[in-house]
């Protein structure tokens, strides 16, 4: 059984950073992580995502050059490093999988998902 367990959500002020951990169990050895995010009233998006099998990302627009995707050596770890935070950027981040497939920021591709964790940064 495949579970994701999300780590690393806070309060932080505007510039600030975050480090966001996603543990999963459960998985083959090729797998595609993503983090997504859903704020009050809003539609989830896709922020980003890392292939297993060959460290390949993808990146919304919205974060590209703040956020960074990456695994620890025993893949089992997921983190999004979040720089240069901006209020916006405020909502539940949750990070989700799929296995044997191609980075992709839709939801609708993805099978698990963990709980989340709330991001709040104030202005």
């Amino acid at each position: 059984e495949v579970q994701l367990v999300e780590s690393g959500g806070g309060l932080v002020q505007a510039g600030g950073s975050l480090r966001l951990s996603c543990t999963g169990s459960g998985f083959s050895f090729d797998y595609v992580i993503g983090w997504f995010r859903q704020a009050p009233g809003k539609e989830r998006e896709g922020v980003s995502c890392i292939r297993s099998r060959d460290g390949s990302t993808l990146y919304a627009d919205s974060v590209k050059d703040r956020f960074t995707i990456s695994s620890d050596n025993a893949k089992t770890t997921v983190y999004m490093e979040m720089n240069s935070l901006k209020p916006e950027d405020t909502a539940v981040y949750s990070c989700a999988a799929f296995e044997r497939g191609w980075c992709s920021l839709s939801p609708y591709e993805f099978d698990y998902w963990g709980q989340g964790t709330q991001v709040t940064v104030s202005a």
